[in-house]
């Protein structure tokens, strides 16, 4: 199979689809890989580098998409890219459709298969593919919050960790999954008074268990939240549901009873966010102020750190790329029903039924829509 990665046009984004290595895998296999010009430079992944892995280098992306069965990406395509794409041309990427009519429109338009990371189950429903960045995102969040905490950048001048004879800054995190959990990993670690809130009681226990009792777990309700968020220093947004626009689990009136100069990092802005006053920002200019409050609201919070980023992420969805190009896209979906659980795009039908319901569209079922499909 031939399989093209272009290189990333969102603002401040310099992870790349395939590294070096990954491309040497896939070449090991037996599929020519075409990467763009520079693609990977960034983060320190030369053209030469590619090429010596087996890939062929291209000029610009015009050629990386006319010439590719599949297209490998790390960012939901950009306008000027899902107008080149293609019917029958496999789109591999982050998505997050459900926020997003414009681009569901130009991908049924297109005609594409497009499998979204992360949507990609496991056996035990978890997101293999969503997992690593979250893990990323997590971390940084807590870098992130610390940093527009400091007076000069906007925040109320609260270390997290405080000193001897002054208490430690006071994080609330909303939602203990994988972006959570790392993020109270690394607010532990920074010595902040850390609580938790999911409305999973398995989950909490199991956080509880993880933190040995350091982390205040709580059971997540509008009354708990208001309580914890409007007393919070810095406040976490990770709410997740899979595929779907993201709740609005803190409103525009909790935020106004926060102290100025307070700190949200919203990590679910990629799927609408879950703070009412929330809106997408870039790493050009990350945050705004509600009420005197200041908000980071990043949407490829990874790219600030695309070269761990990268490699993670490769190290997740190698296997799914490689079963792809080794089986096309009707035989390895048909085989593999957690990969099929990435379908959210099938020649002009949205075939994820939460993404079909936020975005208000008809669903059409993967089964349904692979039933016609003959192997090639």
């Amino acid at each position: 199979m031939k399989i093209g990665i272009p290189k990333e046009i969102k603002i401040h984004e310099y992870r790349v689809g395939m590294t070096p290595s990954s491309v040497r895998e896939l070449s090991h296999h037996g599929h020519e890989i075409i990467v763009e010009s520079d693609a990977g430079l960034g983060i320190g992944f030369d053209n030469q580098a590619y090429q010596e892995a087996g890939a062929t280098i291209a000029l610009n992306a015009t050629q990386v998409f006319a010439q590719s069965e599949m297209i490998v990406k790390v960012k939901e395509p950009q306008p000027s890219e899902y107008h080149q794409l293609r019917p029958d041309q496999i789109l591999f990427t982050y998505l997050h459709l459900a926020p997003d009519p414009v681009q569901a429109k130009g991908l049924l338009e297109s005609g594409c298969i497009a499998i979204a990371y992360e949507t990609v189950t496991d056996h035990l429903g978890r997101l293999p593919l969503l997992a690593p960045m979250s893990e990323v995102a997590g971390r940084m969040s807590i870098q992130a919050g610390a940093t527009f905490l400091e007076k000069g950048n906007g925040g109320s001048g609260v270390l997290l960790g405080g000193v001897a004879g002054v208490a430690p800054g006071k994080v609330v995190i909303l939602g203990g999954g994988v972006a959570g959990a790392n993020a109270a990993k690394m607010a532990m670690g920074l010595g902040a008074n850390v609580t938790i809130l999911d409305k999973n009681p398995h989950r909490l226990n199991e956080l509880d268990w993880m933190f040995r009792g350091r982390v205040q777990s709580i059971y997540s309700t509008y009354d708990t939240v208001e309580k914890y968020v409007i007393d919070a220093d810095l406040v976490i947004g990770s709410v997740l549901v899979k595929g779907a626009t993201a709740p609005k689990i803190v409103t525009k009136d909790m935020v106004k009873k926060m102290r100025p100069g307070s700190v949200m990092v919203d990590i679910s802005i990629d799927q609408g966010g879950c703070f009412e006053t929330s809106k997408p920002t870039t790493h050009a200019n990350p945050t705004f102020l509600v009420d005197d409050v200041v908000h980071y609201c990043v949407t490829n919070m990874p790219g600030a750190v695309a070269r761990t980023s990268t490699v993670a992420l490769n190290n997740a969805t190698l296997p799914f790329i490689l079963t792809l190009a080794e089986k096309g896209y009707i035989r390895a979906l048909r085989e593999d029903p957690y990969l099929q659980n990435g379908l959210n795009v099938f020649k002009g039908h949205i075939t994820h039924e939460t993404v079909a319901n936020d975005l208000q569209l008809p669903y059409l079922p993967v089964a349904t829509a692979l039933s016609n499909e003959e192997i090639v």
